[in-house]
């Protein structure tokens, strides 16, 4: 219980560690402001509470040290809720916007409570009729949005023995999922259906899909209601469900706990992590430090805009009331100033040491490689400072290698840090779909991107076809064009470049003929990227042929749209078998797994590691009309480890091939896969003798192994 307003809490001067730092006696609390004039710690004894139970004025020569001001309160501990106020000048036209009146979130804060409710006037604190909007001072008091820090005592938490899987980057097979998404769904069946909790009950199907690493998309803190948009059909409110606008970098969110978000959200993130850890999973978090929730000049004043808009936001320096916008998302974390660098390392510590989790992915990281002034410095900037940070290095590291102000820096990050690989899943897309002249970049992506990533490895690159943003396997099949119109932007959200085609009737259909090429394709995609060079990543329920409708830009739905229905299991069971079946191949064969990038060159055995080949053997066909090409990956993989020799045919042109296997002395031709064939032939469990010749169907996938 937290103590009330009757009783008198002692302080004394504290210690510059930002954030709520708890002991047997009391609890640190700090904040950095360099340009507030005052600065008020304000206690809370319930979340629900309107006015606070104490109100600590802090001295500016006590209780401050540099730029950080704080103090220590004794007879207060885990679980007390808190917030900040920051007096100083309000001057948007030089980028200052302090107002006393808004109780502010701790950007080191390890939980918040509550949620913040968009559209009540005391989160902008304006009154929401007056054109001034966020521009003019309001009495409104923000406390009432119910939304405070919790302290929170980590030293609680019992992790036992838990041990990272360390699961070798050439053995990694990513699967990226939505928390609440992955078991909302009453057809999922568990008891905690949406939650951290949820994601545990669904192990098996984890494990018999056979990937080795879950990347959840982000659970720092958000609000699902800050989406002012409406469903034109339905007329109701959208949601923000991806949260990809964090409210701070330290606090898991609650939004997937099983309470009502009083702090135990961060114990059942822990338990998630470590039962997965317990059953070999790795854990990887899809981190956003490029932007904050707080939005564009108008948007609501949170945390750092009302603590020190000026450092933590990069300013239009023409007129500093606007914010650059390289996010896309209204304004630009400033990633590359000394505070706001420290605070983005400090924060990856914490969920590194204190949460346990195995690395992270950085949406839109191009921006972490950004100057104050926009300009990308790569090798000098944030990003190298956290592949050499001596807590991170050995985490994996992966980046999306662009931003939305048309920064496309991919195979320009410094060591350590894998991509997504935007240019693998495109050349596939525009391949599969029978475009011309993609056998070329085709090739050079199967085998590992070189030309991107040779300082590095072949695993640097992230191979994927689906994201959470964009089509999913289903819909890249059945839809030539994009279905927005439920987001309530006229379509105009979400890429129209998609690569995709519909086989002849747009979105879903009766017709056997044109099904069977949909998903004949789907399989097509999933052989192409088990069998390629670098770092497979699959997208949640594309193994149960998951459709949403060719809505490409999901974020908004809470609904059928979004959840994953697990009665597609069953129902397209040889989808599923068929992406389990390709998964276990690749982590059967060390051939598929090397380190390092195919060289050409002879193995122990006179066999080069990897050969191109068209319809006869050691005759590709490069030219911009070929729709066809296959390769051979030796079974020499090193130090004297043999594994079967593959021979993999890729035929995307309109009729059959008759391809001319390559001999090889005192072996022979089997075939595992052909994704004409249906379901149990598309993947044979005993493979098949074929000897050296073997005719591949039209849109076809074959894979031999030599015996």
């Amino acid at each position: 219980m937290n103590p009330g307003p009757e009783v008198r809490l002692r302080t004394k001067r504290g210690y510059p560690k930002l954030g709520a730092t708890p002991d047997d006696s009391g609890v640190n609390f700090a904040l950095f402001s360099r340009h507030g004039r005052r600065v008020i710690l304000e206690l809370y004894q319930n979340y629900y509470d309107d006015k606070p139970s104490h109100r600590f004025f802090l001295d500016p020569i006590r209780n401050r040290t540099g730029d950080i001001w704080h103090i220590y309160v004794y007879g207060v501990g885990h679980g007390q809720y808190y917030g900040w106020r920051v007096d100083g000048e309000y001057d948007p036209e030089n980028g200052k916007r302090f107002n006393v009146n808004k109780l502010l979130l701790d950007p080191y804060a390890k939980a918040i409570s509550s949620t913040i409710d968009w559209d009540e006037p005391y989160i902008y604190g304006y009154d929401k009729n007056s054109p001034l909007n966020d521009l003019s001072f309001s009495t409104l008091d923000s406390a009432q949005s119910h939304a405070k820090c919790i302290v929170i005592d980590d030293s609680v938490y019992h992790w036992e023995d838990d041990r990272r899987p360390k699961i070798p980057w050439k053995d990694t097979i990513i699967y990226e999922m939505h928390v609440r998404f992955f078991t909302i769904s009453p057809t999922s069946g568990v008891q905690y259906p949406g939650t951290y909790k949820g994601i545990l009950e669904k192990l098996e199907h984890l494990k018999e899909l056979g990937v080795t690493t879950i990347e959840l998309m982000p659970v720092f803190e958000f609000s699902v209601n800050s989406n002012m948009n409406v469903n034109p059909f339905t007329g109701k409110r959208l949601k923000d469900m991806w949260g990809y606008n964090p409210l701070g970098f330290f606090a898991v969110t609650g939004n997937y706990s099983t309470g009502i978000k009083l702090g135990e959200q961060v114990f059942e993130f822990k338990d998630l992590v470590k039962q997965l850890h317990r059953n070999g999973f790795e854990v990887i978090l899809d981190v956003v430090y490029n932007h904050t929730g707080e939005g564009n000049e108008l948007g609501p004043t949170l945390s750092f805009r009302g603590i020190d808009n000026e450092i933590y936001y990069m300013l239009d320096p023409s007129n500093k009331r606007n914010y650059l916008n390289y996010s896309g998302c209204g304004n630009t974390l400033n990633c590359n100033h000394p505070v706001v660098k420290e605070m983005i390392i400090d924060s990856l510590r914490y969920w590194a040491t204190e949460m346990h989790v195995d690395g992270f992915r950085f949406d839109l990281a191009a921006i972490l490689g950004r100057t104050p002034d926009g300009k990308w410095i790569g090798d000098l900037s944030l990003l190298k400072d956290i592949s050499e940070d001596a807590v991170l290095h050995d985490l994996k590291l992966i980046a999306e290698g662009w931003d939305a102000a048309g920064g496309y820096f991919l195979g320009q990050f410094p060591q350590g840090w894998a991509e997504w690989n935007g240019r693998y899943r495109d050349v596939v897309r525009r391949f599969v779909r029978g475009d011309e002249g993609t056998i070329a970049e085709l090739a050079t992506r199967i085998a590992g991107s070189a030309d991107l990533y040779a300082g590095r490895s072949p695993h640097a690159s992230i191979n994927f076809v689906t994201c959470h943003d964009g089509f999913t396997l289903r819909d890249l099949v059945s839809y030539r064009y994009k279905h927005n119109e439920a987001n309530g932007e006229g379509n105009r959200d979400g890429t129209d470049e998609n690569f995709s085609c519909n086989y002849g009737v747009e979105g879903e259909t009766d017709d056997s003929e044109i099904n069977r090429i949909r998903k004949q394709q789907v399989k097509n995609f999933i052989a192409i990227l088990m069998v390629s060079h670098g770092t497979p990543m699959v997208l949640m329920g594309d193994e149960m042929y998951r459709t949403q409708k060719g809505n490409n830009n999901a974020y908004c739905h809470d609904d059928e749209t979004t959840w994953l229905d697990w009665s597609l299991k069953d129902k397209h069971h040889d989808i599923f078998r068929f992406f389990k079946k390709m998964i276990h191949f690749r982590k059967a064969h060390p051939a598929l797994r090397r380190e390092h990038f195919f060289t050409g060159q002879a193995t122990s055995r006179g066999i080069p590691d990897l050969t191109w080949h068209g319809v006869k053997p050691f005759e590709p066909d490069f030219s911009y009309h070929s729709h066809s090409i296959a390769f051979m990956i030796s079974g020499d993989v090193k130090n004297g480890e043999q594994d079967d020799d593959i021979y993999v045919i890729l035929n995307q042109w309109r009729e059959p091939l008759r391809f001319v296997l390559p001999y090889l002395h005192g072996k022979s031709w089997y075939r595992v896969v052909d994704t004409s064939k249906d379901c149990p032939e598309d993947f044979l469990d005993e493979p098949e003798h074929v000897g050296y010749v073997y005719i591949a169907q039209p849109r076809s996938t074959v894979i031999f192994i030599s015996k």
